[in-house]
């Protein structure tokens, strides 16, 4: 059984990951738009064009024909929806890419649609705007109060990210983040609402809390894994503790049937006067991942059992509480 990474990135820890799980029963295959460490880990990589590319999915698709992937899984944001727009091209060619439905994967791309998501579903979270006008509006009438994060709408990680204290600031920082959008690769994600690829949201207080959701291929919960966040870099998690809380396996639950996604879901999420506030929604395996994964879970190994039509073995959708990761930085030569 042999596998497709695409947009690998630095998710090195998850090439292994998937090759252990195949237990030399196929070969890993990872693609990216530049040479990565990652890519070196694998059996076999591929410098793909640019996800923006009119000729992606046809790169994509030979490519896999050619070295008989069975399976596609996307590591990268962007690449969520124009997988799932094409996934019945590669369904017709015998290949599965587990990618969840278009839909969903724009629900967790724009984090304006991520808020309305969870005011719809009935989820506390952050009071969050699309203009300096209305943001101002609302410290006015006390409904919010300084801090405001500012943040690209379809962004990723620390880019474009600043924190307000007062209205000048707010003003300042928001033209700073319309700079970094079109200086990035955001903008080709921002072009359709240039004058909305901003939010601003009032900054929750609190701890930072964490869950991997993992559901089956029809979009039914097998696991769900809390985490108390310890540590943070450039937005991605770089300490957790894995936790057993009732509360937040219910709400992963619950998200978990309103969304049916497929695969995996990384939640954020913090803990404030007693309430849990969801705050952002990635439809793949996110950077809080690993922390399960030393817990005792294995959602690769499961990935790669109901592929070959098995029910995932129930000892590795368990992890165990108390568990406490870190990451390390280690300086590789390519």
């Amino acid at each position: 059984m042999n596998i497709l990474l695409t947009s690998v990135g630095r998710r090195s820890y998850l090439v292994k990951y998937f090759r252990e799980a195949l237990k030399g029963n196929g070969l890993i295959h990872a693609a990216n738009s530049i040479e990565t460490y990652a890519m070196q880990l694998a059996d076999k990589s591929v410098v793909t064009p640019l996800i923006y590319d009119e000729n992606y999915i046809d790169f994509i698709l030979d490519y896999s024909l050619e070295n008989n992937i069975r399976a596609i899984i996307s590591l990268f944001d962007i690449d969520l929806p124009i997988l799932a727009k094409n996934k019945k091209r590669f369904e017709a060619s015998g290949i599965q890419v587990i990618v969840s439905d278009y839909e969903i994967t724009k629900i967790c791309n724009d984090k304006w649609f991520t808020y309305q998501f969870f005011v719809d579903n009935g989820f506390n979270t952050s009071f969050t705007f699309l203009s300096v006008k209305e943001a101002v509006k609302a410290i006015d009438n006390k409904e919010i109060q300084y801090p405001l994060i500012i943040k690209p709408r379809w962004g990723m990680g620390s880019i474009g990210i600043y924190e307000a204290d007062n209205q000048d600031e707010l003003e300042i920082f928001y033209k700073k983040t319309q700079k970094k959008i079109t200086e990035s690769y955001l903008k080709y994600e921002s072009q359709n609402a240039i004058d909305k690829c901003i939010i601003i949201q009032e900054k929750l207080r609190g701890e930072e809390y964490g869950l991997d959701i993992f559901n089956d291929f029809k979009g039914n919960l097998l696991s769900c894994v809390p985490k108390r966040k310890i540590a943070m870099r450039a937005g991605e998690t770089d300490g957790a503790e894995i936790i057993d809380s009732p509360t937040l396996k219910e709400l992963g639950e619950k998200i978990s049937d309103k969304t049916n996604h497929i695969g995996n879901l990384d939640l954020d999420c913090f803990f404030k006067d007693n309430k849990f506030y969801f705050l952002e929604m990635n439809c793949r395996f996110g950077g809080q991942y690993p922390f399960s994964h030393l817990a005792g879970v294995n959602f690769p190994l499961a990935i790669i059992q109901m592929l070959s039509g098995q029910a995932p073995d129930p000892k590795i959708l368990k992890a165990k509480p108390g568990i406490i990761g870190i990451k390390d930085i280690v300086p590789v030569k390519l």
